[in-house]
């Protein structure tokens, strides 16, 4: 994963995107769907219709970079809400990226004599 500015906010765009949308596309409906400024250095992440798909849009501060993942199997997991947007933390994301349920992770608690 690259290394984000600290305060960098990663947004989860639920829903489903068409995912022909490149840069503008994606950039507008930030503006127009979220009342977000795409060139605000925040990740954007969408998601296609087969759920396999996702989309990072990020604006660093040379320009707008776009992250694609497809998976070869298995679907990205997502919110059942149907529009706005979600804020993630960068462990959700790389859960996310993963294929792992993200929205409930579960901690565990490890005795000293377990490690041994």
């Amino acid at each position: 994963m690259i290394p984000l500015p600290s305060g960098t906010q990663i947004w989860l765009v639920a829903g489903v995107t068409d995912m022909r949308k490149s840069f503008n596309g994606l950039g507008e409906q930030i503006q127009q769907a979220l009342n977000d400024n795409p060139f605000c250095g925040h990740l954007f992440i969408f998601r296609g219709r087969r759920g396999d798909t996702v989309k990072i849009l990020w604006a660093d501060a040379d320009g707008l970079c776009l992250f694609i993942k497809r998976l070869e199997q298995g679907q990205f997991v997502w919110p059942t809400v149907r529009d706005g947007k979600i804020a993630l933390t960068r462990s959700q994301l790389a859960m996310l990226l993963d294929k792992l349920d993200w929205r409930q992770p579960k901690t565990t608690r490890l005795n000293s004599l377990t490690m041994l």
